[in-house]
């Protein structure tokens, strides 16, 4: 089985690529080579010529490896849409073949490959294939950010039994504090740790908002045991 971990979310923009970013400066810290990959984009804008995606992007620079855009990024599509949509729409079909190529040239370049999904674990991607059908696919554990804002125990719980359903393992949940605002944010994580069952691995403070009460830095070293790198 590959070295990598999948970083999924509760939903679009819940903070995955910051935690990917994070994740894949402190695996080098631990004198690894780690790429990061991120299958499907929606939302680009062209330079040269190519379409390039924001997350693709910092998860390259944060990789520090010279790569072929079409290698983290195989499927890049300009509207920010459903990334069916945006397939239908460029008359491409997203085909789970030439992703888990991709994935395969950088696992063996790599110690561990770091890949992003695209907004939460049941977004469609063609007729009859979606996000968590990849994660099975590609055969690595899933790493679960949960947005922190009002509505994130639902979400968290619902997310957390979809991918348990799928037969995928979860290594555990990462907390992205994406609103600054979020009232009784460190009893909303208490509330996290009792309801959902699998572990915490760090929460990601927003630095507009206060400091919470407990710092829980990103669990690097167990997520690389979890990853198997």
């Amino acid at each position: 089985m590959s070295a990598g971990l999948f970083v999924t979310g509760t939903d679009t923009g819940c903070g995955k690529t910051r935690v990917a970013v994070e994740l894949i400066r402190g695996l080098r810290g631990l004198g690894l080579r780690v790429a990061g990959f991120k299958p499907v984009a929606a939302g680009a804008e062209r330079h040269d010529g190519i379409l390039r995606n924001d997350d693709a992007l910092a998860l390259a620079a944060a990789s520090g490896i010279a790569l072929p855009d079409r290698q983290v990024n195989p499927y890049c599509f300009a509207e920010p849409i459903a990334p069916h949509l945006a397939a239908g729409d460029a008359g491409v079909e997203i085909r789970v073949e030439s992703i888990v190529r991709a994935f395969r040239e950088l696992c063996r370049d790599n110690d561990l490959v770091i890949v992003e999904g695209a907004g939460g674990w049941a977004v469609p991607l063609a007729p009859r294939l979606d996000m968590a059908d990849l994660a099975r696919v590609l055969e690595i554990p899933v790493v679960l950010v949960i947005g922190l804002r009002l509505g994130c125990l639902n979400h968290a719980r619902l997310s957390e039994q979809a991918i348990r359903a799928s037969g995928v393992p979860l290594a555990g949940w990462i907390g992205s504090q994406v609103d600054p605002d979020m009232r009784r944010v460190d009893d909303n994580l208490t509330s996290l740790d009792l309801l959902l069952a699998s572990p915490c691995l760090g929460v990601m403070p927003n630095p507009h908002a206060p400091p919470l009460r407990s710092g829980r830095p990103l669990n690097v070293a167990q997520m690389r045991a979890a990853a198997g790198a």
